[in-house]
């Protein structure tokens, strides 16, 4: 990992490859991911009424704060107009989306002050979406919803690109966890007592990296990349979108970011929507990445 792109002229294909070795891809605000801003602005303010959504923490009591979340946050995921939007996304900048496929959006929050880090509104610790059954070809997807700043953004620690972490992703299924836990979040107040992966031995947060984008802006990244969410103590909360992608060819082929500390078992390959027609991958496909753990190279 040594470069951040932003608003690179590459094809599809030198794009992937770029975020498989490691980089950073930044795009300026475009209309569908506006509209997706605006989509999600729209569902919070009305969730909140008269209350400023960035501060409404210091309103509320935060078993209220986690109950209006719990609602809000399915309604952003399953509202019809939210994969329109990642699929204008997609179009305008030109992936081919017979060949792409994307999972729905969720809306996260950041709140200030350890407010709410648990459930709902969970603060991630450092971490590979590939620790969490994402296959090696995933690209994810992150944009701020309001203005951000660098204490209430996300972090990314580009020393582990290459250096495994001993972890626990052996004991993560990716099934087990939507059986189990998933829908658990909103009940997970002060502590979260769901099994999550997680680094099993110390871990140098720094150096790190920051993007600060506009809102609107997209982060595009490996799911390999080790990051987490920055503690926030700005005094206001942090609103941001995020979804991924894989490459039907890529998926095929085996292509994807190095696997060199993710043992995780179970896929998340049920997930992605065909850009076109929102048709799932095909069997034969998810069965690769279903069948067994990840093969941990070093």
């Amino acid at each position: 990992m040594h470069s951040v792109l932003f608003d690179p002229k590459l094809d599809d294909a030198d794009r992937r490859t770029q975020i498989y070795d490691g980089q950073l891809v930044i795009y300026s605000p475009t209309p569908s991911s506006l509209a997706l801003v605006k989509l999600a602005r729209t569902l919070i303010e009305d969730a909140f009424g008269k209350l400023d959504p960035e501060t409404a923490q210091y309103q509320m009591a935060v078993e209220e704060y986690a109950t209006l979340l719990a609602k809000l946050k399915p309604a952003f995921i399953h509202h019809p107009e939210a994969k329109s939007c990642i699929q204008g996304i997609l179009r305008e900048l030109a992936f081919d989306l017979g060949e792409t496929y994307f999972d729905v959006p969720r809306m996260r929050t950041a709140t200030s002050d350890d407010y709410l880090t648990s459930g709902i509104a969970y603060a991630f610790h450092p971490h590979r979406d590939t620790w969490y059954s994402a296959p090696q070809c995933q690209m994810n997807w992150w944009m701020p919803i309001y203005e951000i700043e660098t204490g209430r953004s996300m972090a990314f620690h580009p020393r582990y690109w290459r250096q495994p972490v001993a972890n626990s992703s052996r004991t993560y299924n990716y099934a087990e966890w939507n059986r189990t836990s998933r829908f658990a979040a909103a009940t997970q107040i002060g502590k979260d007592t769901r099994v999550q992966p997680r680094a099993e031995e110390p871990m140098e947060v720094d150096p790190q990296l920051r993007v600060i984008c506009p809102v609107g802006g997209i982060v595009l990244f490996s799911a390999a990349q080790m990051h987490s969410t920055v503690p926030n103590s700005t005094g206001r909360t942090r609103f941001s979108i995020d979804f991924r992608t894989v490459d039907l060819r890529d998926a095929r082929a085996g292509r994807g970011a190095p696997n060199i500390d993710s043992a995780c078992t179970g896929t998340t390959m049920n997930d992605y929507l065909r850009g076109t027609d929102l048709s799932h991958l095909p069997a034969d496909v998810i069965e690769i990445y279903d069948t067994a753990p990840h093969e941990v190279t070093v």
